[in-house]
């Protein structure tokens, strides 16, 4: 019974551990790439007006 136990406490230790260090963007990095892609997509447009 305690190595059940000690298995479910690993495991449940290792799961958080996993999921608590990723990285999320804050609120300026995200419109920061969004201007970015938006740019780059306007760009692209022009080059395809002049051809």
């Amino acid at each position: 019974m305690k190595k059940i136990i000690l298995i479910l406490a690993i495991s449940f230790s290792t799961a958080a551990v996993f999921t608590s260090c990723r990285e999320e963007k804050s609120g300026v990095e995200q419109a920061a790439d969004d201007v970015e892609d938006a740019a780059e997509e306007a760009g692209e447009e022009i080059e395809d007006a002049v051809d």
